[in-house]
């Protein structure tokens, strides 16, 4: 687990300091590796396990385990992966305490949660489930876009492993998922239960090269974030039109580089100058818009990254396929 460095308080203020960890995230780092196979992905997810199973053993449940969340401390290929942020990590007063606030993210939260029946350690076993599974075939169990029906399709457990993707997974990797992801918590596998299932060994996983699904589910969640930030960018433009119509505001002159670093994968422009169809205006002034405006303008520049990655993604796969059509023409000669 990411540690914690030595509290700091001021008079009114608590501030912690964790380790530092710049290693990246899980598939980012199996995305720059040539090759990531089932023995691998075995031994990633008894990584972080074991931490899940300290926090258990400490009453600790963490509520909002993702990839995301799982980083390398250094670039070196041989660094620990670390659990990180516990923003919504919860301390149980005894081992049996039923939480009941909502925790966790879309398509990682246990059926339970969604439901608001309570909930306990096992809601971190389910989301290690979706993880594993993810990490297998490089989508998600459980891919309803909306609430209700993400909740009937949890609820319902309807695990599907599909064959074109799982024909060269190990029998035993399916079995561990399957004990993981019961819409009952009382079926789960508990953290103990789990470290002892024989997959975790790595002896029957298969030498299957599991990269390229990988990297088709990381282009695809880019893609996700950048539709996300456009609604939000609509929503930020709602509530500017509900605020005071008299008030104005200034456009930020880093609009664009704000639009950047709110879509993951989307490279920086190094030249975005624009230009004004009613004159230049010197660098020390300061262009009054209404709120309106400004929240019109921040779409645009949302929208228009989207569609650069996409279009960055369309020329992934074209070079992918030709890659391949290659190769096939070269096995038949």
């Amino acid at each position: 687990m990411c540690e914690r460095e030595p509290t700091n308080s001021s008079q009114d203020k608590y501030y912690i300091v964790t380790q530092l960890a710049i290693g990246g995230e899980l598939f980012d780092r199996i995305c720059e590796q040539g090759r990531f196979t089932e023995k691998d992905a075995s031994q990633t997810i008894l990584q972080v396990l074991e931490a899940v199973d300290y926090l258990h053993d400490n009453n600790v449940v963490h509520r909002d385990l993702k990839p995301e969340n799982l980083l390398y401390l250094t670039k070196d290929p041989h660094s620990d992966l670390v659990l990180a942020d516990f923003g919504i990590a919860k301390m149980l007063d005894t081992k049996d305490e039923v939480l009941t606030t909502m925790a966790g993210s879309f398509g990682y939260a246990a059926p339970e949660v969604m439901l608001k029946k309570g909930h306990g350690k096992p809601v971190d076993m389910w989301s290690m489930g979706v993880i594993t599974y993810t990490l297998l075939c490089g989508y998600s169990p459980f891919r309803s876009e909306n609430l209700q029906d993400l909740i009937d399709e949890c609820s319902n457990a309807r695990v599907v492993f599909h064959e074109r993707y799982w024909k060269d997974v190990s029998t035993d990797a399916k079995d561990f998922i399957g004990h993981l992801l019961q819409p009952v918590p009382e079926d789960r596998s508990t953290s103990k239960e789990a470290l002892a299932h024989p997959w975790l060994s790595g002896e029957n996983a298969t030498d299957h090269n599991l990269l390229p699904e990988i990297k088709a589910y990381m282009a695809k969640a880019r893609l996700r974030r950048g539709i996300e930030m456009v609604k939000l960018a609509n929503r930020i433009e709602m509530l500017k039109m509900q605020e005071d119509d008299n008030e104005e505001s200034d456009l930020p002159k880093n609009s664009h580089a704000a639009a950047s670093d709110a879509i993951p994968g989307s490279p920086e422009r190094k030249n975005t100058g624009s230009s004004s169809a009613s004159g230049s205006t010197s660098p020390g002034e300061r262009r009054s818009l209404s709120k309106v405006a400004k929240g019109a303008i921040f779409r645009e520049v949302v929208l228009a990254k989207v569609r650069e990655v996409k279009a960055e993604e369309a020329a992934a796969q074209i070079e992918r396929q030709a890659t391949e059509a290659a190769r096939k023409k070269n096995h038949t000669h």
